[in-house]
């Protein structure tokens, strides 16, 4: 009883900082900076990587974007620059793909760790901050209804899978993890996008219920690809920062991969409208 109080305490005041945040432009700015520097703190020690080089990349990344592709939106070339940065991204997260279905263990080579905490990692903060940007103006509810769908896919996964899950999704990397969970996720997800698309007027109801299959699924080998890591480096969480649920990264992994991909649909949506 006493560590699931600490963990709905901890959820509490790690949704309530975000929630606020989203009221403020300048907030959210910083908040995804601080939770992107302690993600990395957090990752690099899961790949084992001793070197300050990552940090001043997200650093320079992270606000170069912020100061070109937000608050200098017409800024010449600002726009091709996110485009390359999504790209690459996309790209990099597909080889992740490739590594959970293929490797026994993701391959981690010097150059592969900077081009994960650069691709994989910095570069989903600045996606993040972009879908708060969508058609180059401050629209917050965007970021939050995509959280919202994970919060509820994560939260439909865990009731339906421990009161009806029996057949494993994928049994070498999550244990707990099952196909009746990620269907029950998947079902909650879908259900809660009508509410969203009431209760928000930002997106049609099939953009969001396109949405919330995209950050259900994609979320999930979020989950498993952050978990592939945590059992390459033989731990249980990537931190302890946040009590009962393990480190920052342990509560965004889902939204860190599917950042990118939910920023590309918002760019394809826009471009058939417009």
């Amino acid at each position: 009883m006493k560590e699931l109080f600490i963990r709905t305490l901890s959820g509490i005041v790690y949704a309530a900082l975000l929630i606020m945040s989203l009221l403020n432009e300048t907030a959210l700015v910083l908040l995804f900076a601080v939770f992107g520097f302690l993600s990395l703190i957090e990752f690099s020690k899961l790949i084992k990587l001793k070197s300050y080089i990552q940090y001043i990349i997200f650093i320079v990344l992270y606000f170069g974007f912020c100061f070109f592709s937000i608050y200098n939106a017409d800024f010449k070339g600002s726009d091709e620059a996110v485009q390359i940065l999504l790209v690459i991204s996309i790209f990099v997260n597909l080889l992740l793909l490739k590594d959970l279905f293929t490797s026994r263990k993701i391959p981690l080579f010097e150059s592969k760790r900077y081009v994960l905490t650069t691709f994989y990692l910095s570069s989903s903060f600045i996606f993040l901050l972009l879908i708060a940007h969508y058609h180059n103006t401050f629209s917050p509810l965007l970021l939050l209804g995509s959280f919202i769908l994970i919060w509820i896919n994560d939260s439909g996964a865990y009731m339906v899978g421990k009161n009806l899950g029996k057949q494993k999704l994928f049994p070498s990397i999550s244990p707990k993890k099952t196909v009746e969970g990620f269907l029950g996720g998947l079902f909650f997800a879908c259900v809660s996008s009508y509410f969203i698309f009431i209760y928000t007027a930002t997106l049609s109801f099939t953009s969001w219920l396109i949405l919330a299959i995209t950050v259900s699924v994609l979320g999930t080998f979020g989950d498993l690809i952050e978990s592939k890591f945590k059992r390459q480096a033989e731990v249980k969480d990537s931190g302890v920062l946040m009590p009962g649920h393990g480190g920052i990264l342990d509560r965004l992994d889902s939204i860190i991969f599917a950042s990118p991909f939910i920023y590309l649909f918002l760019r394809i949506i826009s471009s058939y409208v417009s």
